[in-house]
């Protein structure tokens, strides 16, 4: 199979997560350092002030995340797990229309696979920044995941 032919992260997240389809999640950048995912502005999922709601922003903002820690430690998928283990979110301003977040990994990956080499389960911060189309931060958000080594 060609490197042409392999469904790239985005495809894979949203067909394996049912909600980043049910909030037509758009994965627009995914390398092993950051990813960018777009929720486009869907009254079905507006807040009481006509916002997207707290709990799309926060599962766009760790869809951003899960998808920076699939295309850093996709590699490592046959002899570990990734799982979310903690996150916190902070609503900064009011979110209206469209918005974007932008995750990046807070450790190098040689440091992560390190310590999964040492047989530890290590854990790494993603940090998002969730803004609106004029630019302006709406949200932040740090999710600390970890490599559960398989059994």
């Amino acid at each position: 199979m060609s490197a042409e032919a392999l469904p790239s992260i985005g495809e894979m997240m949203t067909a394996s997560v049912p909600m980043t389809r049910t909030l037509n999640l758009e994965f627009t950048e995914t390398t092993p350092e950051r990813a960018v995912v777009s929720m486009p502005d869907q009254s079905a999922f507006h807040n009481h002030v006509g916002g997207p709601h707290a709990g799309a922003m926060f599962t766009l903002a760790e869809s951003a995340s899960g998808a920076v820690v699939m295309a850093a430690f996709g590699d490592q998928l046959s002899r570990a797990v990734p799982l979310a283990v903690r996150a916190e979110i902070g609503y900064k301003k009011l979110a209206m229309g469209a918005v974007t977040a932008t995750a990046e990994i807070g450790r190098t990956k040689a440091e992560v696979v390190a310590e999964l080499d040492a047989g530890e389960r290590p854990e790494f911060p993603v940090h998002v920044s969730i803004a609106r189309e004029d630019g302006a931060v709406t949200g932040e958000m740090t999710i600390v995941w970890t490599l559960r080594p398989n059994s």
